[in-house]
């Protein structure tokens, strides 16, 4: 039930415009990578996702900010299932990667987002690595690309009320890690399968 009360207040909260413009909703492994730019931004592809593929999508998020309160725990925990990682300073024996291949199994799938922390400029800044290792350790996980539009403005950085106005979801074709490919080339493509969202 707390569920659906929160997949609701989403969207209505959002108005989120959904476009599956280069896939389908699919039970297939997949790991959604998107712009990160509001607190909402998992909470609202997570949302997005018919409810069969919602109960089978794990955000991955940062352990700091999903344990703050009692009620953010227990909802990265029971609701979202979230996989909580290290931001701040993960060692070896807290590698993100371990964590979020073992969440995949085989049978979930993820959510990320490439560019680490939440981004105040309408610039994406650089993915990070995390992506190209999973892409390698799981080439027969699909990697979608979402781009989220206007969330930042719902949930601006440092601000706790929510302002009610339209944002889009894109979900975009999947892409892999191509034979060869280096990890700066295959980032630099993920990240501008993201951005070539913004014109659909």
């Amino acid at each position: 039930m707390l569920k659906s009360i929160l997949v609701l207040i989403a969207r209505l909260v959002t108005g989120a415009n959904i476009q599956w413009a280069g896939c389908a909703p699919s039970a297939r492994q997949r790991i959604y990578f998107a712009n990160h730019s509001s607190n909402l931004d998992a909470v609202v592809i997570w949302a997005s996702l018919p409810p069969d593929l919602r109960e089978l999508t794990r955000p991955v998020a940062a352990r700091d900010y999903w344990t703050k309160s009692k009620l953010r725990r227990y909802l990265a925990d029971e609701i979202f299932h979230a996989v909580l990682i290290e931001r701040m300073k993960p060692t070896a024996e807290a590698n993100p990667l371990v964590d979020m291949l073992s969440a995949l199994g085989d049978r979930h799938s993820l959510i990320i987002f490439p560019e680490g922390g939440r981004q105040l400029s309408p610039q994406m800044a650089p993915f990070k690595g995390g992506l190209f290792h999973l892409a390698r350790s799981r080439p027969d996980v699909e990697l979608v690309p979402v781009f989220i539009g206007n969330l930042n403005r719902i949930l601006p950085k440092g601000e706790f009320l929510l302002v009610p106005l339209l944002c889009s979801l894109t979900f975009g074709a999947p892409i892999r890690l191509e034979e060869g490919e280096d990890k700066r080339a295959f980032l630099n493509r993920a990240r501008s399968a993201v951005e070539d969202l913004q014109n659909i």
